[in-house]
């Protein structure tokens, strides 16, 4: 540690977007605070990076609906520009079969998770299954239960014979877009949106700072980092639940907060983003959506944003992306490349560039875009979680009411964290000056 002690009354660890939500609540009630992040950037699992041409893509976090209503008021606000995702035309489905069979699997697929979500979370019927176990059980046509696996470990980046059945209906209760959740993108990059909410909070942002130590007493707080230490009333630790698990807590935490924090595990995604020089997809009657079934966690779609910038976002999720991740990058190249060209043509060799972002291991997060339970029998880990330490508390969009690991989730949940740390704290102040 180099430098003295600063105070405050909260400290924020994490500049994700739940940090930065929870930090812009506490700033307009106008109490003090420091906002914490370990790496030279904020946004989290959102981030944006220049490709081979020079351009600012988004290589973390990117889509959203109309049915988000926190983060569309924010893109508003911003001056953000929304591009609608191209989704006119045929998707493809790999291995191929006809358009009528692929709806028909579509639709199975579909009728699956309608039917996992029919059943509540806490019926004492599905008490320690797995997702897979559960579908193995079910008596669907094949094709159908291989989309739907594709599909959910497309979306969680998760293995299926990890994922507590009741956990996943939990979550897919939460998410209640009745509009596809890759209907637009911003054109500015979902990085520029954290850029700007970070720069609204001026030094009160401190990068590249990873907290070492949290110390942790009944009347507040110590924060150490290398450079530093913070003393502040609470802390709120803004962060994934895994990677929250990891931080030094003394004295520790208390033995079901950390077995709370301990049962969850990050996703494993990679993302691609092929540019091309036109979009051949689409003169061929195609949308760019393609779903491999023999590939669980592999999906594709059209993420260009004007005739002049044609390009597919490509997913590798779960399992896969944790085999994938071993071959390196000209291998992962030339496999992504084959596994394009027999879906949508020749054409799709025609690259102009080729950019990957590999989430599997990231340091500050841990693995994919969402921390999820592993272990069946921890059905208290999220309210444990919300209920904290104080003045330690906790937050993450894996917590969140609505909409848990998308970067709508996290707003919400920096927001709500937020407004009752401030209650909490304004109610302690009263009760000092009364004197009671």
């Amino acid at each position: 540690m180099k430098g003295g002690i600063e105070r405050t009354e909260i400290v924020v660890v994490g500049a994700g977007f739940t940090g930065l939500s929870a930090a812009h609540e506490l700033s307009n009630a106008g109490i003090d605070f420091l906002l914490l992040e370990a790496r030279d950037r904020v946004g989290g699992r959102v981030e944006a990076k220049r490709n081979g041409l020079g351009e600012r893509i988004d290589s973390g976090g990117q889509f959203l609906c109309q049915d988000m209503p926190e983060l569309m008021a924010l893109l508003q606000a911003r001056g953000k520009t929304l591009v609608e995702t191209y989704v006119d035309g045929e998707f493809v489905t790999q291995p191929r079969m006809s358009a009528q069979q692929a709806d028909r699997t579509y639709l199975g697929s579909m009728a699956i998770r309608d039917r996992m979500n029919a059943i509540a979370p806490d019926d004492p019927a599905i008490a320690g299954l797995t997702v897979a176990v559960w579908l193995d059980r079910q008596h669907d046509p094949d094709q159908a239960k291989a989309a739907f696996r594709s599909m959910i470990e497309g979306l969680w980046c998760q293995a299926l014979e990890k994922l507590p059945l009741w956990h996943l209906i939990d979550n897919d209760r939460r998410i209640t877009n009745e509009v596809s959740e890759l209907q637009y993108f911003v054109r500015e990059t979902m990085q520029s949106l954290a850029d700007d909410l970070a720069g609204d909070l001026g030094d009160r942002v401190r990068l590249n700072t990873p907290v070492a130590t949290i110390e942790h007493r009944p009347k507040g707080v110590r924060l150490v980092s290398a450079r530093s230490a913070v003393e502040a009333r609470a802390a709120l630790v803004a962060a994934p639940p895994m990677m929250a698990s990891k931080l030094d807590f003394s004295p520790p935490l208390p033995a079901g907060l950390r077995t709370a924090l301990g049962v969850w595990q990050s996703g494993a995604v990679i993302k691609l983003l092929v540019r091309y020089p036109s979009a051949f997809w689409r003169a061929r009657g195609l949308s760019g959506v393609v779903m491999w079934r023999d590939l669980p966690g592999l999906f594709a779609c059209d993420a260009s944003k004007d005739d002049g910038h044609a390009a597919l976002v490509v997913f590798v999720g779960g399992p896969l992306a944790l085999r994938w991740r071993e071959l390196g990058g000209a291998a992962l190249r030339a496999e992504v490349t084959t596994r394009l060209e027999d879906a949508l043509g020749a054409e799709a060799a025609d690259m102009l560039d080729f950019s990957c972002r590999d989430w599997t291991h990231d340091r500050w997060s841990g693995g994919g875009y969402s921390d999820l339970i592993i272990d069946p029998a921890a059905t208290d880990a999220e309210r444990i979680i919300l209920a904290g330490a104080p003045p330690l508390h906790f937050a993450a969009s894996e917590l969140s009411p609505s909409f848990p690991g998308y970067v709508e989730g996290a707003v919400a949940a920096g927001r709500i964290a937020a407004r009752k740390m401030i209650s909490g704290l304004q109610s302690a102040i009263a009760t000092s000056a009364s004197g009671s």
